[in-house]
């Protein structure tokens, strides 16, 4: 049963943060894994960043030693969050953010008919201005084609400054959930006709929307909230409009929740910062502002779609460490799991990163 850290991209000297990324398996059987490389002073997230990737010809148990730029920055800020995903018509899809301000953040879209060695001019896959926010590994494609893009939208506010006592404007924490999408193999694009706040108080919103598709076609949505649980809705019109968002059995901090489905037994994976205290403490005091609360990172299995959840595993327990922005990947009888891993007194949560290899095995407790 195999459980082994396969790659680490920590920081370094002119490189201080490397972050969230996605995973794409050529027609060669390469993997190919594509992440955000930041090269200025600064690893926060309006920081200068370019998308970087690494290889590995063995089915993510070894990887290439050097970065290949993907996508340069085109952003005021950066570019970051990939979402990578192989097509209906063949093709990749490239997805990622472009940053330019507090008020513009928008999804963009290019495409490689030659298995990433040259991409296609980009397209907006959000056709209006504003700040949104799709995390890395969240685009999906539906089994009838329709491109479906989670996303999350902070509007711009004013508030008072602190010093002066007066208004100054800026981008408010609180997102409301929304989808994006594409019948045209992402040629165009457009929203949904559903948008949902958070039915209760909290100072995230509904945050970082994430969706899987359902064996009877429905779509399961979750979203971070601050309000110590993920919440949760349906959509029975690939993606146009939603259930009510409730809360979700998925107990956890202001951190992304992510959920694929396993090719070989179609069986549903979910990874989280799992903090039902089921199988570890939860970090508090110094440990839980090293790791923001963004431990442990937990897996769990469902074979009913979503109803209920088996097969608890601990991946990550490192207290004063956060473990957040999962990719996942299916290769062969294993799982490729990418993710930040920073913390501790030598990093932040977000300035490192690891590729983790674990067995289907392993995953069930076989």
């Amino acid at each position: 049963m195999s459980n082994a850290i396969v790659l680490s991209l920590p920081h370094g000297p002119d490189n201080p943060r490397n972050s969230e990324g996605a995973f794409i398996t050529l027609r060669d059987n390469r993997v190919l894994y594509v992440y955000t490389h930041y090269y200025s002073d600064s690893w926060g997230d309006d920081a200068a960043a370019y998308l970087a990737a690494r290889c590995s010809s063995d089915g993510g148990r070894t990887w290439t030693a050097d970065d290949r730029i993907i996508q340069e920055n085109e952003g005021q800020w950066n570019v970051m969050s990939v979402s990578l995903l192989r097509l209906q018509d063949g093709r990749i899809g490239l997805f990622y953010l472009r940053k330019n301000a507090d008020h513009s953040c928008i999804l963009r879209l290019r495409t490689s008919e030659d298995d990433g060695e040259t991409w296609s001019e980009a397209v907006d896959c959000i056709p209006s201005s504003g700040y949104y926010v799709v995390n890395n590994d969240r685009v999906i494609q539906l089994q009838g084609g329709r491109l479906v893009a989670p996303a999350t939208y902070h509007r711009m506010m004013s508030r008072l400054d602190n010093k002066t006592g007066k208004p100054v404007l800026c981008m408010d924490g609180r997102s409301i959930a929304l989808c994006y999408l594409s019948d045209d193999n992402g040629q165009t694009w457009r929203e949904g006709q559903d948008w949902w706040a958070l039915p209760v108080r909290g100072h995230s919103g509904l945050q970082e929307m994430g969706a899987v598709e359902l064996k009877d076609g429905r779509l399961y949505g979750y979203c971070r909230t601050s309000v110590g649980c993920h919440y949760e809705m349906h959509s029975f019109d690939g993606g146009e409009t939603w259930t009510a968002p409730e809360p979700s059995p998925f107990k956890a901090p202001c951190s992304p929740l992510c959920i694929k489905r396993i090719p070989a037994t179609g069986d549903l994976l979910a990874v989280w910062n799992d903090h039902s205290g089921d199988l570890a403490p939860i970090p508090w005091g110094p440990d839980a502002g090293l790791s923001w609360g963004r431990s442990p990172l937990v897996t769990a299995i469902s074979s009913d779609e979503g109803n209920t959840w088996t097969h608890k595993r601990l991946i990550e327990t490192a207290p004063d460490h956060g473990y957040c922005y999962t990719a996942i990947h299916f290769v062969e009888d294993a799982v490729l799991l990418a993710y930040c891993c920073g913390g501790g007194k030598t990093s932040g949560v977000l300035q490192d990163l690891c590729v983790r290899r674990l067995g289907l095995d392993w995953l069930y407790g076989a």
